[in-house]
């Protein structure tokens, strides 16, 4: 799915930001001059050893509590996916980019309430070098998350991975 035409074809106003390559969404918050907080990014997580895939965003400020999430549905086992599982789902981006819509993928989509506190939405697009902004309105009217408190503001100390674990 490419994002802009997914997004034209719907009726939806947003507006591409193009940027510095951005590995991760705390560089592509610095690479088009906003808070991290106004950065949303996707994480595709594996529920109950594969049986079920979701789609997790939250800010690029926050790393996800796997136990809150884990409670959040149900006491399952939640993981993160690998890079081929996020590349064997998201064919159509660049390897590591997964957008927010992950019903377009087959993935229930979870959306932390830290998200919901911002008017809009800015998100990675297709590949590493683009950004789209949205209203969170018209996010919410084509995405139908389901709101549920996983996320966590990340700590200063210690190394991040893209995805907002800790090493």
């Amino acid at each position: 799915m490419n994002i802009r035409d997914f997004l034209t074809k719907k009726n939806i106003r947003f507006e591409t930001l193009h940027h510095e390559r951005a590995f991760d969404a705390q560089h592509l918050a610095h690479a088009i001059h906003i808070p991290g907080a106004q950065v949303a990014k996707s994480v595709m997580l594996r529920v109950n050893g594969g049986y079920k895939y979701v789609a997790a965003i939250l800010p690029a400020t926050h790393e996800i509590n796997l136990a809150k999430l884990s409670q959040a549905v149900g006491g399952s086992a939640v993981q993160l996916a690998d890079e081929h599982e996020l590349i064997a789902r998201c064919r159509d981006c660049e390897a590591g980019v997964m957008p927010p819509f992950g019903s377009q993928y087959g993935l229930e989509t979870l959306i932390d309430p830290s998200v919901i506190a911002n008017e809009y939405i800015v998100f990675e697009g297709n590949g590493r070098e683009e950004a789209i902004r949205m209203s969170y309105r018209d996010f919410y009217a084509l995405e139908h998350p389901t709101v549920v408190e996983f996320a966590e503001p990340a700590s200063a100390a210690g190394h991040r991975h893209p995805t907002g674990q800790a090493n």
